[in-house]
């Protein structure tokens, strides 16, 4: 098992859920990772979530899936560390 897919287990370990900006920092990463860039268009202004999520993935544009991966990783990690783990 690779250490993204280790994260990806780990995360679901924490005690209480993330806050939503640590929410947005590993949903970004995670799929810059599985899918590569952000594709399709914006969402509308009443999807206010989907708005953030695709803005805060459009802004990792051009990150290379391995350092999205390592970036994952590294989040998760300070996560369990903050979380006593």
């Amino acid at each position: 098992m690779s250490a993204f897919e280790q994260a990806q287990k780990d995360v679901n370990t924490l005690s209480a859920k993330p806050g939503n900006a640590d929410l947005l920092e590993l949903y970004k990463l995670y799929k810059q990772a599985t899918e590569g860039d952000v594709k399709g268009s914006r969402p509308g202004m009443m999807n206010i979530a989907g708005r953030l999520k695709y803005d805060a993935w459009a802004g990792i544009k051009g990150m290379a899936k391995a350092a999205a991966e390592t970036a994952y990783v590294a989040k998760v990690q300070a996560l369990l560390k903050a979380d006593g783990k």
